[in-house]
């Protein structure tokens, strides 16, 4: 058993420093979530704040878009032009793909700094262009109600997951450039 142990230690930290990293990380964003739901900013703040943001955007764009709080549901609700778009909920902030993002990272990090440093900067990255994404897929569904359903099940998820797997990779080809020094 012991020599599995060594054999597979890598393997074994990576898998143990993302999940613990994934579950603590998931345990205070749900926590979060728990007490936002007594809050004055339906549905929590940082949902409440991407919607916004993303409706500014729509009007610097030239759309009239604006947002407002769902009346029984936590949710905010997105209209353009005066048309009822879209409902912007907890899962549309971005926070659950940047607890994965970060996990990854965690996983394989090396030294703090620079660990730090890239955390940060793929969070803030990712929380611009999760905002991009959701003005860009209003205007789709604006322009093109017709293919709702793949635009927002497939084309932008897909936008995402696939900016966050190239900052994994990103992330370790650094580590594996930095080792050649």
């Amino acid at each position: 058993m012991k020599a599995l142990l060594v054999k597979y230690r890598s393997v074994l930290r990576f898998v143990g420093l993302f999940l613990g990293t994934y579950l603590l990380l998931s345990l205070a964003y749900g926590l979060y979530l728990h007490f936002s739901a007594k809050g004055s900013y339906p549905p929590d703040i940082i949902t409440n704040l991407v919607a916004r943001q993303s409706s500014e955007l729509l009007n610097s764009l030239g759309y009239d878009a604006r947002v407002v709080p769902g009346d029984h549901e936590p949710i905010m609700q997105l209209y353009v032009e005066g048309k009822f778009l879209a409902r912007i909920i907890e899962g549309c902030n971005a926070i659950s793909i940047m607890i994965l993002f970060i996990s990854f990272v965690v996983a394989f990090a090396e030294k703090f700094k620079k660990t730090v440093l890239f955390i940060l900067a793929g969070s803030v990255l990712i929380y611009a262009v999760n905002i991009l994404r959701i003005a860009v897929l209003a205007v789709a569904l604006y322009e093109f109600p017709s293919h709702k359903e793949v635009l927002h099940g497939v084309v932008f998820p897909g936008l995402i997951y696939s900016m966050v797997f190239l900052l994994w990779m990103l992330w370790i080809r650094m580590l594996n450039s930095g080792n050649d020094a």
